[in-house]
């Protein structure tokens, strides 16, 4: 019995770099990749490794990894990891799935499909021509400015693409974007639904903008300003979210709000925690406030630290 535990947990390959994130995508391209973006301090991590070690044993075609979010930041940023646990499934290298939270079942039924799947989603011959175009709506609707591109913002795959990303960053475009390496169906489709054969490709509001050529016409007449969402200034955004709730606690997450958040509220470190909107502090402010509730229980200070305290405990 010892021994099968032990080879459970073997099946369980853990990552602790980018270059052996890299290496280990390369040398499994041709089978289905499962990476656990998980956290020691959080339990539901712990329980979700233990269901892959059971898939593992399961499924020993397929590969498992368990990837520490914050010790490689350098990946969990590439893929957008903002909360744990997070999985991707990897397939010839390629991101084709995402599973945010402990859902053990849904887990499963992903890793089930994807085993049993080819290396691409289903081609056009197998599913009616209205399916993909209803799919291809969809993704152009998917946000108010939808960029379609070989590779993502943070890692463009072509040179077309990186210079669509930094006019549209220039001018402060709000975007989403799709990257067409990941699913070679729509790469194809695409061209026939929108009646245009190269990438990138801009959408507003589910409509074809252009490529690379036409935004640069835009660009230079001043139209594209007018035709594309600006996305909120960053300190228009932060005042919103440090007002979200009453009591507000920011930890460790996205890489923009992280460094901005420093210089909005002058305080270096994270956790942050805001009370209507105003910075209390850090981990020791929020220790001082729980002993002040002990040595002067009625002062109106400890009330208000009474309130801060109970607020972060419960969340």
């Amino acid at each position: 019995m010892a021994a099968g535990a032990a080879e459970a947990a073997a099946a369980v390959v853990e990552v602790g770099s980018t270059r052996q994130f890299e290496e280990l995508l390369r040398l499994t391209a041709k089978s289905l990749l499962v990476v656990h973006f998980w956290a020691p301090w959080a339990p539901q991590c712990a329980q979700m490794n233990d269901v892959m070690a059971e898939l593992a044993k399961e499924h020993p075609q397929v590969s498992f990894v368990k990837l520490e979010a914050e010790a490689v930041p350098e990946v969990s940023e590439k893929y957008g990891i903002s909360s744990v646990p997070t999985f991707l499934f990897f397939k010839n290298s390629q991101k084709i799935d995402r599973l945010d939270g402990a859902h053990a079942p849904e887990l499963t039924k992903k890793v089930q499909r994807h085993a049993s799947s080819g290396s691409f989603p289903p081609s056009g011959n197998e599913h009616p021509k209205e399916d993909l175009n209803l799919r291809l709506k969809k993704l152009t609707h998917a946000a108010p400015c939808m960029l379609f591109m070989k590779g993502t913002p943070q890692e463009p795959r072509c040179g077309f693409s990186k210079q669509m990303v930094e006019i549209l960053h220039k001018h402060n475009i709000q975007f989403s974007s799709f990257d067409i390496f990941s699913d070679e169906e729509v790469r194809q489709g695409l061209k026939t639904y929108s009646n245009w054969p190269t990438y990138p490709q801009l959408y507003v509001s589910g409509e074809l903008i252009g490529g690379l050529d036409i935004i640069k016409e835009l660009e230079a007449s001043d139209e594209l300003d007018t035709i594309c969402p600006k996305a909120p200034k960053l300190e228009e955004r932060l005042k919103v979210l440090t007002n979200k709730a009453s009591v507000m606690l920011f930890m460790k997450g996205n890489k923009q709000v992280r460094q901005g958040l420093k210089t909005f509220s002058n305080w270096p470190t994270y956790p942050q925690l805001y009370v209507k909107g105003e910075l209390v502090g850090g981990l020791d402010i929020v220790k001082n406030c729980a002993r002040l509730l002990w040595a002067f229980p009625t002062s109106s200070l400890a009330s208000d630290a009474r309130r801060s305290v109970s607020s972060v405990r419960s969340n």
